[in-house]
């Protein structure tokens, strides 16, 4: 018990110090920057941040700013780091809390509020926050993706359903992340409980147990070792991902390809749609260039260039997909979606209840 403590404290002591020698750092920066005439503007965001340079200086020249990433981690990460310096904020801006971690950011009070006028651009099914304190940036769907060619070379018809994957022909060809230590992989439980509810999706994931669905900490070891649809190596040809996977299975093929070599199942309630946020943090002062950053996060431009730098889809309505997205990708027609709200109370024991289940 004294070694947790010593841990916990450690922890949040290198915490503080981070912050210190940002705001160190920030003094040092801004008294360079004034020699440009220069601001400086600190974003925070999960670690699959990306956008294309040119993109980012002509911000920074359009408004005379110096852009600094501060890159914290995944989704629940970023969260954690942003209430244990909320008060001393270690950025301006924060990008990158889902709709899985929404509620309790809002919880603490994190964001000021700010009505973009980019947001009559975003269709109301991604405006979950009626305050606008978090303003949606972008979505993405975790769907279970397929090798076609294994399908194909093995006459299986594609499953339409969560209820078909129970079936005995494909036994064993599932593998799934673990939802305590994955993000697709707490989607994808998400996905069971929105279509079975509370009462069904623990009898539904024992009998996927039961017909050998394998389960992996990690999108990694899940996608490159087990999937056999990347690889061509692993014994799983369904792997729970993403959407943008096969437009990224072309983009980044090392020969070139006329087709994706997988696919994604998108039935109805076979995918949960994830939406990411951007928030200005409160205590910055730098709120109107915030602002700007906020409102160039929800632009066309910005919107445009996030496909292929981070593989989701933008929410303006404005924006025009690349074509490989076009060509490749599919967005499913009906996907699930939890109150952000219901998510925050429920987590911890949604996740302990299916650890007892699936791995005791």
């Amino acid at each position: 018990m004294r070694h947790i403590r010593f841990l916990i404290l450690l922890s949040i002591l290198l915490i503080l110090l981070t912050s210190g020698c940002r705001a160190k750092d920030q003094v040092g920066n801004e008294t360079s920057s004034q020699a440009q005439g220069q601001t400086e503007l600190f974003i925070m965001t999960h670690d699959s941040f990306s956008a294309s340079e040119d993109l980012i200086s002509a911000f920074e020249k359009a408004n005379n700013v110096k852009l600094t990433f501060i890159k914290s981690g995944d989704a629940g990460a970023v969260v954690n780091r942003a209430i244990l310096t909320k008060g001393n904020p270690l950025a301006d801006v924060l990008y990158g809390v889902d709709n899985n971690f929404l509620s309790r950011a809002l919880e603490e009070d994190l964001f000021e509020a700010y009505k973009s006028p980019e947001l009559q651009n975003i269709p109301e099914i991604y405006l979950l926050d009626p305050t606008n304190k978090a303003l949606p940036v972008d979505f993405g769907d975790v769907c279970i993706n397929y090798d076609k060619q294994f399908f194909e070379a093995n006459h299986l018809p594609i499953p339409e359903t969560l209820e078909d994957l129970l079936r005995k022909e494909y036994d064993g060809l599932l593998v799934v992340e673990n939802p305590a230590t994955s993000s697709p992989g707490l989607a994808f439980l998400m996905t069971t409980i929105a279509h079975f509810g509370e009462d069904g999706y623990l009898d539904y994931w024992e009998k996927l147990a039961e017909n050998g669905v394998v389960v992996v900490n990690d999108w990694e070891t899940a996608y490159y070792t087990n999937f056999s649809g990347s690889s061509g190596q692993g014994d799983q040809p369904m792997v729970v991902s993403y959407g943008s996977s096969p437009p990224a299975e072309v983009i980044f093929a090392e020969e070139p390809l006329e087709d994706s070599i997988t696919a994604s199942l998108v039935g109805d309630d076979m995918c949960y749609r994830q939406v990411e946020f951007a928030g200005i943090l409160k205590g910055t002062e730098q709120l109107g260039m915030a602002q700007k950053f906020i409102d160039f996060m929800l632009s066309v431009p910005f919107q445009e260039d996030m496909p292929l730098q981070m593989f989701v889809f933008p929410v303006n309505g404005k924006a025009n997909l690349p074509e490989e997205f076009v060509k490749y990708a599919q967005i499913p027609e009906k996907p699930v979606q939890i109150n952000p709200a219901l998510i925050a109370e429920n987590r911890s024991k949604w996740i302990e209840d299916w650890t007892e289940v699936v791995l005791r």
